[in-house]
């Protein structure tokens, strides 16, 4: 397959956004591709990428820096409008909001989704770094295991494995041999399956492409994102990006992923923090 180029891949078409027709201004008209489900829920990742290029075209500023997603109800393939906001316009730094709507059987509008977002120029920004953080320790790309391994990454989502190329570390996949660490840790090589190199935007649905860690603590199941916050910190190098999830506390039917993505230059581009409700199963 020949690799996809920044806005020619099947992700740049899936999260495409039109202004509507009639003029009204920060409004766009788009298309939730059934091909990024995971079960019967479109992945709040994807979500996430489509509001983020909606503030994109409508903010002054080209890069998101912030973006905190509240996740309010399951939204499902098919038409949907996106309506922004713009908070504040700075000289580095502007803020907006956006909501995702599906239309209900009756034709009201159902809001799915909704973001308030900061976007700045990650070009402008300086080199300078301090950091302890460090890249996850995992094996070789061509040691981790993928659908060709014989199960697939997302037990009963075939639309989202398809369009990704995640590769995990065997350390973090005991639960697909019914075996589960207990840890609740996830890593993985991650990269989309058309070779479409990472940029700011991809990045927002990177953070939410791994299985759930809950997997890890031998629970299987639909585990849908509450609340999503992701910081975009430099743009990705081209290659595949590693991704490292880890939760340390499940309590009361909920639990947090911390992720942090790497870049093929050893560099953290991206970290979030999300509240999910665990599975009931």
């Amino acid at each position: 397959m020949a690799q996809a180029s920044i806005g020619d891949s099947e992700f740049d078409r899936d999260t495409a956004i039109s202004p509507r027709e009639s003029g009204e201004p920060g409004v766009y008209d788009a298309e939730l591709s059934a091909g990024w489900t995971i079960i019967h829920a479109v992945n709040g990742g994807y979500l996430l990428a489509l509001l983020g290029r909606a503030l994109r075209d409508a903010l002054p500023h080209p890069d998101p820096f912030t973006v905190s997603a509240h996740y309010l109800t399951p939204s499902v393939p098919g038409k949907a409008v996106v309506r922004t906001q713009t908070v504040r316009s700075g000289r580095t730094l502007s803020t907006g909001q956006a909501s995702l709507f599906q239309y209900a059987d009756d034709g009201t509008e159902v809001e799915r989704i909704r973001v308030l977002a900061s976007y700045g120029d990650l070009d402008a920004l300086p080199d300078d770094v301090r950091t302890t953080a460090k890249p996850p320790v995992m094996p070789p790309y061509e040691h981790c295991l993928g659908n060709d391994a014989g199960s697939a990454v997302i037990p009963g989502s075939s639309g989202i494995t398809e369009r990704l190329d995640i590769r995990l570390d065997p350390a973090t996949a005991g639960w697909a041999v019914g075996a589960p660490s207990g840890k609740g840790e996830m890593r993985g090589w991650f990269g989309l399956a058309d070779g479409r190199d990472a940029d700011p935007l991809s990045l927002l649905l990177t953070v939410d492409a791994l299985p759930p860690t809950s997997f890890e603590l031998g629970l299987k199941g639909w585990t849908p994102t509450v609340e999503l916050t992701t910081h975009i910190r430099c743009r990705p190098a081209p290659g595949p990006l590693r991704v490292s999830i880890t939760t340390r506390n499940l309590a009361g039917g909920f639990l947090e992923e911390d992720a942090e993505v790497w870049d093929s230059a050893d560099r953290l581009v991206a970290q979030s923090r999300q509240l999910a409700r665990a599975p009931r199963g």
